[in-house]
């Protein structure tokens, strides 16, 4: 089993990152949905879905919306939200998808660069691009490898719900690598993450072998334009040729 298989399933992932914005992550999403004009009661997949945060708020947009996700529990409980407009299911970002082709597909906050595999990546362009219509956008939120390289912080302890979450960070060759350690009800965890330090011209390679244009880079989540060495985010919005 992949890391990401086991660590997105556990209520431990969830406890971790539960102090997450939501409040900025809407007001990224609006500002996304202007910039790329999307209309009222377009198709959009969330891709990476996870418990559905942001699914549910482009439904509430008036979007048509389908969550995919690889985390069983986490579409289980994303079910509770379902309506005509939304729905989710369990899915592999590396396969084709099982739908109609949408008007765009996000990839949100960090849900790639999960595989070792380089040929995994490319599966994934090649899914999104599959699913979409021609014209059809695809935004990628991803890591700025500079700025995690300098301002990684090696060592830190974070407390949620009366747990101390022991992380370290460091970066070996071309992925970013976080370990975590925890106690809770006398049971010691430990989990990791792997994430791939992609470079802007192995994403762009990625996208136009994909058949997609990259359209424009912007750095953080109002969507500033995107500066190299000091940018939080790398935001790839592409469109399909």
């Amino acid at each position: 089993m992949e890391w990401f298989e086991s660590w997105f399933d556990t209520p431990y992932y969830h406890m971790l990152y539960s102090n997450r914005d939501y409040t900025e992550a809407e007001i990224f999403i609006t500002k996304l949905t202007q910039d790329l004009k999307l209309p009222e009661n377009s198709c959009i997949i969330d891709l990476a879905c996870g418990k559905g945060r942001h699914s549910v708020f482009l439904n509430k947009l008036g979007y048509q919306v389908l969550g995919l996700d690889l985390s069983q529990q986490s579409i289980e409980f994303d079910h509770q939200f379902e309506n005509e407009n939304l729905t989710f299911k369990v899915h592999d970002m590396r396969n084709p998808i099982d739908a109609e082709p949408v008007d765009a597909i996000f990839n949100l906050f960090t849900s790639f660069g999960y595989f070792d595999d380089e040929q995994d990546d490319k599966k994934v362009f090649d899914s999104v691009s599959n699913g979409l219509k021609s014209g059809g956008y695809f935004v990628l939120d991803y890591l700025n490898e500079e700025f995690v390289k300098n301002t990684l912080v090696p060592e830190t302890v974070v407390h949620r719900q009366g747990i101390d979450f022991n992380i370290t960070k460091k970066i070996e060759g071309r992925h970013v690598i976080k370990d975590i350690k925890f106690e809770h009800e006398g049971q010691s965890f430990h989990f990791f993450e792997k994430v791939k330090l992609h470079t802007l011209d192995a994403i762009k390679e990625y996208a136009e072998n994909s058949g997609f244009e990259r359209v424009k880079i912007c750095g953080d989540y109002v969507l500033n334009d995107f500066t190299k060495e000091t940018s939080p985010r790398c935001i790839n919005l592409f469109k399909k040729k």
